[in-house]
């Protein structure tokens, strides 16, 4: 896919730059953990606000904030969607990508954001029309109540996945240590979810949204206005491994799909049919995986391992504010 103008009013400004001046990105995927991380002290994202305890005494704590974006495809509204507001044109870009509105052919000649009216619009060279998809509305298991227009499992049996694609366990423990342990609004405030590509044992880009599928569709709209590939690259989510994420991890031609949470039945079908990777429940030195085993290297013995205990410093100061 050709990016080639991003263009932002009001102000927020987005991180969209024309490609030629992110070609430096692909130079730190090969040598950086987190080219890209999630901020917890940008001030747009969070509010304080106050409140009594469980013993009525006055607490004050911060809370996620969450505003609508509006995406229009050239002159067509899509969709409106809640978020946390930081990456809108990362949001745009890989929305439309995961719901195949974007093909890899596409040329997109502006992704334009208003910060007042809370709109995005993304322009392509050729003209589209998805009026008759618009109409077949599918809502997910996500939170914030993700919408998948059109035909769930369109483009689904086309993809192939790598077949040599491995997860070395090494790499596992590091990768969710390096998370787990990051600065995040998770940490700072909970009820949020949050997404991750990572090459080997390095996280790469980090996402997080009041719904993980907010924070997958950023990474793909990332990856897409910087010219990043699939190969080699693992996908970690704080959430569930629901149809969905499998779904769009395997339409981003992203083999190895991790979370430290559970799995639902679809989606486990769904990953054996398509040959990905499902490691779920992935804490400390446990994990489980109910799809793809032959592509797990078992070069590491967590029992030799230091550091990986289930710490409660990965989890929300307040359990009160951890949303699921």
């Amino acid at each position: 896919m050709r990016y080639l103008v991003f263009v932002a009013s009001g102000s927020m400004s987005g991180d969209g730059l024309p490609l030629p001046e992110w070609a430096d990105a692909r130079i730190l995927l090969s040598m950086s953990d987190f080219i890209l991380q999630p901020d917890p002290d940008d001030k747009r994202l969070t509010q304080g606000v106050t409140g009594v305890d469980q013993d009525g005494r006055p607490v004050e704590t911060r809370v996620v904030v969450e505003r609508p974006l509006t995406l229009f495809l050239n002159g067509q509204e899509i969709v409106t969607m809640m978020t946390i507001g930081d990456h809108p044109e990362y949001l745009a870009v890989g929305y439309l990508i995961n719901q195949n509105m974007l093909r890899p052919d596409d040329e997109i000649t502006a992704v334009e954001y208003e910060d007042d009216i809370e709109t995005v619009v993304v322009r392509t060279k050729n003209p589209t029309n998805f009026e008759e998809k618009l109409k077949k509305k599918t809502l997910t298991s996500g939170c914030a109540q993700g919408t998948v227009f059109g035909d769930l499992m369109e483009r689904f049996d086309e993809v192939r996945l790598p077949g040599d694609a491995i997860l070395k366990t090494s790499w596992l423990y590091t990768l969710t240590k390096k998370i787990n342990t990051s600065p995040s609004l998770y940490l700072a405030a909970g009820a949020i979810h949050g997404c991750v590509l990572c090459e080997e044992d390095r996280p790469l880009v980090y996402m997080e949204d009041v719904g993980r599928h907010n924070a997958i569709d950023k990474i793909a709209g990332y990856m897409a206005m910087n010219g990043i590939g699939n190969d080699g690259k693992i996908f970690y989510t704080t959430g569930r491994l629901t149809s969905e994420m499998v779904i769009k991890t395997v339409q981003m031609g992203i083999p190895i799909l991790i979370s430290r949470s559970g799995f639902t039945a679809w989606g486990v079908e769904l990953a054996r049919k398509a040959g990905l990777a499902l490691i779920g429940r992935a804490k400390g030195k446990r994990f489980i995986a109910l799809s793809g085993e032959n592509r797990i290297v078992y070069d590491a013995d967590p029992t030799k391992l230091r550091g990986l205990s289930e710490s409660k410093k990965t989890q929300p100061a307040d359990p009160a504010r951890h949303g699921a």
